[in-house]
């Protein structure tokens, strides 16, 4: 998907390619092998399925900023060539340029799989003209009430949502929580993998739809 000087790829389960300048991957899993070396990678915690080093082996290169949450920092130092590491928790703005980076808290309402206290995170990435959030983890967070100010007439406003249900929101959950946010187009994930199926994706762009709020399925890259 092309929005502007930006394309949005979706690699499967929550993993994203967000390109402009840069090549920004999102919590690469299972990925297939890319020409597109990772300038920048964001991992929202340490979960086998967001933080796979066989995966990263796959896109990262020498001078790669990575940025992880603490508990998988262990993770991604075993490289035999030097990277950027940072150490990100929720409440964080980083400065990248022509990208700016916030972080937000990323945790379960009702489960035990993503506790508060861990300080694992989603991510809001801002361009000029273009803010996109991954949530990570998360299902409809009292924070993600702050970012309903997002939708402006000058700016698209894009969510990337879990809907595979049991550890994360289930596609009636992340219906509710985009209409919290209020996006300008909701893009499903988390599923396909290890949980959540096309069904539950097709579910959740209708109910979107049934809400007045724009939603469509990538194809998995």
């Amino acid at each position: 998907m092309k929005l502007g000087d930006v394309e949005i790829h979706w690699l499967g389960h929550s993993g994203f390619l967000i390109k402009n300048s840069r090549n920004i991957y999102i919590d690469p899993y299972n990925i297939k092998e890319r020409d597109e070396k990772a300038d920048i990678v964001l991992i929202t915690h340490g979960h086998y399925d967001h933080c796979s080093l066989d995966d990263l082996k796959k896109v990262v290169k020498e001078g790669t900023k990575i940025f992880v949450t603490a508990d998988a920092q262990s993770k991604v130092t075993r490289f035999d060539f030097s990277i950027d590491i940072s150490i990100v928790e929720p409440g964080m703005e980083i400065d990248l340029g022509e990208i700016k980076i916030a972080t937000m808290p990323a945790y379960n309402i009702d489960k035990h799989f993503h506790p508060k206290e861990e300080g694992w995170v989603g991510y809001i990435l801002k361009f000029n003209d273009l803010i996109i959030y991954h949530t990570g983890d998360a299902d409809l967070i009292p924070e993600m009430q702050k970012l309903t100010g997002f939708k402006q007439p000058n700016k698209r406003f894009i969510a990337l949502l879990p809907i595979g249900g049991r550890f994360t929101m289930s596609a009636d959950e992340a219906i509710e929580a985009v209409k919290v946010i209020q996006p300008s187009l909701a893009i499903p994930m988390h599923w396909g993998s290890i949980i959540g199926t096309e069904e539950d994706a097709k579910e959740f762009v209708e109910g979107c739809k049934e809400a007045g709020i724009d939603a469509t399925i990538l194809e998995k890259e």
